[in-house]
């Protein structure tokens, strides 16, 4: 289950997956450049670093491994094959969740990368109200309390086959939980050994600034994209301004930004992008002129929308990691080998003029799902003794 499914249907039932994409040309390089000539760090290895964590430049996100949008079910033999073929290309960062199944992709990526695990980054995340046991939804939906981030940590360390968690973020701001309470938990953890760093995902501002007074904040998960430039305003400002790294959840919006949505495409029952209003029909009309931009820019870099929307963000800042997500052993290729794809500074700028000029349409989030980003969590109560 994917996190948006996760969220967007009431925190109870599961979503879906990308409409399969085109079929992409796949590890095309710029226009006149030739494979030894590519910038130092612009390969489909080049390496980034997340806080002081070194990993690859574009990770994978394994969350909807476990079922699609359209509420499939992937063949896992295919997934764990993806998974590993992704580490043979280069990737270091692989993303997953305890809400993801729930703990389904978890299990997956534990199998998957069992036989090279010393040699990447494991990142996972807590928060929500599930019963380690059996896996079912409780309410209220968040729950961050510390005796409950132990027991998610515990479940992640089985399932994913490991002795430490890479990097551990609380996947929601919990409103009831002070970050004082989550990040002394954590701190315990990692004196434990049982995780090495921690993050935070869509949080609020001031509740960053808390965490990291406490333990730095190594990395934060935001949805960023050429579809969704929302955290430009205050978020990476943030991360530039402590060094704290950035990754890009749905990178590639969802699917759209590859060019596999067009003003045609309905969703089936049970896609959560149906009741996204970013991807209704008036506005999937208007929103198009963005792929048509990356079509037209396609033509003149010999790369694919995806790829170029994957090259913007690295392009953007250094410390930027995006994940994005398949469960196609094609899309994860052409994904990878975007790290290939190199603006120069020039073309960054006409890019970014002409990007302006686009207005996208409609909200990311259903309202509901919204209200759970850029939450600060409560004050930490003061004793009157």
């Amino acid at each position: 289950m994917k996190r948006r499914a996760i969220l967007k249907s009431g925190l109870a039932l599961a979503g879906a997956s990308f409409v399969a994409a085109q079929t992409k040309a796949m590890g095309l390089l710029p226009t006149g450049t030739k494979k030894n000539e590519l910038p130092t760090g612009s390969h489909p290895t080049a390496r980034r670093k997340l806080g002081t964590l070194d990993v690859s430049a574009i990770g994978l996100g394994v969350q909807n491994m476990s079922r699609t949008y359209q509420t499939t079910i992937p063949l896992r033999s295919e997934m764990i094959r993806i998974i590993r073929s992704a580490y043979d290309q280069g990737v270091t960062l692989f993303d997953t969740a305890e809400a993801y199944g729930p703990f389904e992709t978890e299990k997956i990526l534990g199998e998957a990368v069992a036989a090279f695990r010393n040699k990447i980054v494991i990142e996972t995340k807590f928060g929500w109200n599930i019963d380690p046991q059996t896996g079912q939804w409780k309410q209220p939906a968040l729950n961050s309390q510390p005796e409950q981030i132990r027991r998610a940590v515990e479940g992640m360390l089985r399932r994913l086959r490991t002795d430490r968690i890479d990097l551990l973020y609380q996947h929601r701001v919990d409103p009831k939980v002070p970050i004082e309470d989550v990040v002394g938990t954590i701190k315990d953890l990692i004196h434990e050994g049982k995780v090495l760093h921690y993050g935070l995902s869509e949080p609020g501002v001031q509740t960053v600034r808390r965490a990291h007074a406490i333990h730095p904040v190594t990395a934060i998960q935001n949805e960023y994209s050429l579809l969704w430039r929302g955290p430009e305003e205050k978020i990476i400002p943030l991360c530039q301004e402590l060094g704290i790294g950035f990754v890009p959840w749905s990178p590639l919006g969802v699917g759209f930004l590859t060019g596999a949505i067009d003003a045609n495409t309905r969703f089936a029952a049970g896609d959560i992008r149906g009741g996204e209003s970013r991807f209704s029909p008036e506005n999937i009309a208007k929103n198009l002129a963005m792929v048509e931009l990356l079509k037209k820019w396609g033509l003149q870099k010999n790369a694919t929308p995806g790829q170029l929307s994957l090259a913007w963000l690295l392009h953007t800042k250094p410390w930027i990691v995006p994940i994005p997500g398949t469960t196609q052993m094609a899309h994860m290729l052409e994904n990878t080998t975007a790290s290939s794809i190199v603006f120069t500074n020039d073309e960054f700028i006409q890019f970014n003029k002409a990007l302006s000029a686009i207005k996208i349409e409609g909200a990311r989030l259903p309202a509901f799902v919204e209200s759970l980003s850029g939450v600060e969590a409560p004050e930490i109560k003061q004793s009157h003794e």
